[in-house]
């Protein structure tokens, strides 16, 4: 990327912060090293993989384990600069070869949790292992098949040092992922949030991004809301700014320096944060409030049975899929909401705002008419 362009590796950059990488990079690594050794015999230590966006990271194996039929590698965690309560987890991968036609079949080993309620990503009885990993993990095994002449029907094995105890500190627990830590990443690298660093980064995103002469921007809670606004609307990479968490951060900022117009793309449950009127959509400092969402739901015309159940629901996206299993259009709302509270914000600055839910696979479940 040239110097001075913007977008979220420039914002990254400007940081100074070190990235790291996901439980799911790790899980990776060590499946695709533990695959090897059973197809080959020898452990490949560093162990490169290729992540989503096309980095390939070596990891140094901490873990060599072959035995008859099965082997396992770990890979300890490095969490960069962010202070990620994962950081120094030891993630080992176990695997077994499986009978032709088998695929790769998923277990959760010690300190991996397992789904036992609805509206998560995956079924109930599942490991906590989610489907970008999932993802990850399957097209490394069968990279490794191929190079050894081997199908790829493999059982992976999934466990966290620890994971149980280190669990406690997360929502797990809350969203009946038990037994242990989930086994999460979407891009492979966490990205590292100092406040402060990160608050700066945005800053500097939308300064770049107007002196560029850019005149409409987007705030996105990830890379996959990026992918999404420039889908819809093929925006360049110096007009797309890395919320991540800080939505208030950007929308005081644009109020200061204002732009024609703002989309903010993201997560269904973390704009409904924002739609309930909080400006730090982190999960340790805000949460899905299913009552507001049960009143938005009510004021689309939700009978009072769905509410309560849309009350009661376990996540943001189970209480959205109640809503559309009845043709009740709670994306919308959240979204048409969230543009308010942004406004809001924006205290009558020239900026017009539009506001995208979408799920965790990048489709878009509401979206607002652009308002000013």
């Amino acid at each position: 990327m040239a110097e001075g362009s913007g977008g979220r590796s420039a914002q990254l950059k400007h940081t100074g912060l070190r990235p790291g990488w996901t439980t799911g990079a790790c899980a990776t690594a060590a499946a695709t090293a533990a695959y090897t050794a059973l197809l080959s015999g020898e452990f490949p230590d560093p162990v490169t993989v290729t992540l989503p966006k096309g980095q390939t990271p070596s990891f140094a194996l901490a873990v060599e384990e072959l035995g008859e039929g099965r082997a396992t590698a770990g890979v300890v965690k490095d969490a960069g600069d962010d202070p990620d309560v994962t950081h120094g987890a030891l993630v080992r991968v176990t695997v077994r070869r499986l009978p032709p036609g088998s695929g790769v079949v998923f277990k959760a080993g010690p300190g991996v949790g397992t789904v036992t309620r609805p509206g998560l990503p995956l079924d109930v009885g599942e490991p906590a292992v989610n489907p970008v990993p999932r993802q990850m993990m399957r097209e490394h095994i069968a990279r490794v098949a191929e190079r050894h002449g081997a199908g790829a029907d493999a059982e992976l094995t999934v466990a966290v040092d620890h994971g149980e105890e280190i669990a406690r500190s997360t929502w797990n627990p809350r969203l009946g992922i038990l037994g242990g830590l989930s086994i999460l990443g979407t891009t492979g690298v966490v990205v590292p949030y100092s406040c402060s660093a990160w608050i700066d980064s945005i800053r500097r995103g939308v300064d770049v991004a107007r002196a560029a002469g850019r005149t409409h921007l987007a705030g996105c809670t990830g890379s996959t809301s990026e992918r999404t606004v420039v889908a819809e609307y093929g925006l360049p990479e110096d007009a797309l700014l890395d919320m991540g968490d800080f939505a208030g951060a950007v929308l005081k900022y644009v109020r200061r320096h204002p732009v024609d117009r703002l989309t903010v793309c993201g997560g269904f449950a973390k704009l409904s944060k924002l739609a309930a009127g909080h400006l730090d959509l982190h999960s340790a400092r805000s949460q899905v409030d299913k009552g507001f969402l049960a009143g938005l739901a009510r004021r689309g015309g939700a009978a009072e049975a769905l509410a309560a159940e849309v009350a009661g629901a376990n996540t943001g996206l189970a209480a959205l899929q109640l809503c559309r299993g009845a043709g009740i259009p709670l994306g919308d709302l959240v979204a048409v909401a969230a543009r308010d509270q942004a406004l809001s914000v924006l205290r009558g600055a020239p900026v017009a705002v539009d506001v995208i839910c979408i799920d965790r696979a990048g489709n878009v479940v509401g979206r607002s008419a652009v308002g000013a």
